[in-house]
């Protein structure tokens, strides 16, 4: 007969934003289960995913604090520099631009912190596999499938393929943009899909990059170049190059010498040749929110709950405020004696996440749809406005502080504090 288990948390999902919120209710002190159908060395293998994510500095206090960062903090290259700049329309770059620079945020407490880090997706999965080891509250059960869910008056229960069932008071979607459990719990969802993918792959270059994260904007999509930790002497970044779809898987069956040209050409020459170091991935664009992140004994986090245009590099940490604001109210009601699946907790979770997911929602998509074109007059006017918020010191640190996730009504994780 199949076991069937007991936990407090159920949590469907055990990619970046699932397995760090399993983490972090577990290192509390309840007991969780994270169910995920990818089979663990699978999803750190070179060939599943080759992106790299920016880590705000706000979501790094989170990690930290959850015992995760000191498994991280080799493979995180700081970022201390961001510097934005548009096409000219004739394929070099606008005279005007936006720089940050952390040093800009000195105080009197030491040293500036940087903007953020930049991480290889499998350094994380790597991370999390390591830190979810020495939990003996987490149970890791992977691969395994749901096939069905059952919410009750008192549990919510998920049915495995195999037989099993995970009983709990909670259950959550952390099951990525088509979620399976937000559809079957009947969850509308706003979404769209943009005309560009996204092509991602390492890049070898000549030229030192001094921790400067570069957003190019062209006409087609922002091409992104961060900077990654040397492998030896090699200095490396990863690219996200925004692309409409049927240019897009042209350059993608280009061989190496033509796809670093056409690399160069975008980008220029500032950091030396370039080269193409790893397999490239193409991912479609595109744009979801639930119509609610709450059902009954449900809570929706990351992408089941939202996705968003990397433009701004805000995906893995808008979804990593969800796990530090939804772990705080069930962490809070379980100290408390209360049920962690009743309404009020989850209310409060939604209410506490929805406001800055539609205001970054709004940024993206704005901000992508205005520099995704080569309207001389809109390109002017959004070089004038680059390079006025360049000259405006104060406002150039608030939209810093935003950047880096530090900005807001915090969760006690973000504001690098104990769960």
């Amino acid at each position: 007969m199949a076991e069937n288990q007991s936990v407090d948390v159920a949590i469907a999902g055990g990619g970046l934003v699932g397995l760090t919120l399993g983490i972090a209710l577990a290192d509390a002190g309840l007991e969780v289960a994270v169910i995920d159908a990818e089979t663990p060395d699978h999803m750190t293998g070179d060939a599943y995913d080759g992106r790299s994510s920016a880590v705000a500095y706000g979501s790094q206090q989170a990690l930290a604090g959850l015992g995760i960062w000191k498994f991280l903090s080799g493979a995180a290259q700081p970022i201390r520099h961001i510097r934005v700049s548009d096409g000219d329309g004739a394929g070099g770059v606008s005279r005007l631009f936006l720089h940050y620079d952390h040093r800009l945020l000195r105080d009197r407490r030491g040293p500036p912190p940087p903007l953020g880090f930049i991480v290889e997706n499998r350094e994380i999965r790597r991370a999390l596999l390591d830190r979810a080891k020495k939990l003996s509250r987490l149970r890791h059960i992977a691969p395994a499938r749901i096939e069905r869910t059952e919410r009750s008056g008192v549990t919510a229960t998920a049915h495995l393929s195999d037989g099993r069932a995970i009983a709990g008071k909670i259950l959550i979607a952390a099951d990525g943009r088509t979620s399976p459990l937000r559809t079957e719990a009947g969850i509308g969802v706003t979404q769209w899909s943009y005309p560009q993918t996204g092509i991602v792959c390492t890049v070898n270059h000549e030229i030192a990059h001094e921790s400067v994260a570069h957003e190019h904007f062209l006409p087609a999509g922002p091409f992104a170049m961060l900077p990654m930790v040397p492998a030896g002497k090699q200095q490396r970044s990863s690219i996200v190059w925004t692309e409409r779809n049927d240019v897009a898987a042209a350059m993608l069956d280009l061989n190496e010498d033509d796809f670093a040209a056409e690399m160069e050409r975008r980008f220029g020459m500032s950091l030396g040749r370039l080269r193409p170091a790893s397999r490239r991935f193409g991912y479609p664009l595109s744009l979801s929110h639930a119509e609610r992140y709450i059902d009954h004994r449900l809570a929706l986090v990351g992408d089941a709950a939202h996705a968003i245009h990397p433009i701004a590099g805000q995906g893995l940490n808008l979804g990593l405020r969800d796990v530090a604001a939804l772990a705080e109210c069930i962490v809070d009601a379980w100290r408390l004696g209360l049920d962690i699946g009743n309404a009020l907790a989850l209310e409060s979770y939604e209410r506490w996440r929805r406001f800055d997911t539609m205001a970054l929602i709004a940024v993206t998509d704005s901000l992508n749809r205005l520099f995704s074109n080569d309207l001389p007059p809109v390109r002017l006017v959004r070089d004038l406005g680059l390079a006025a918020v360049n000259q405006i010191a104060p406002l150039k640190r608030l939209f810093m502080r935003h950047a880096m996730g530090i900005v807001g009504d915090l969760p006690r994780l973000v504001r690098g504090e104990r769960l």
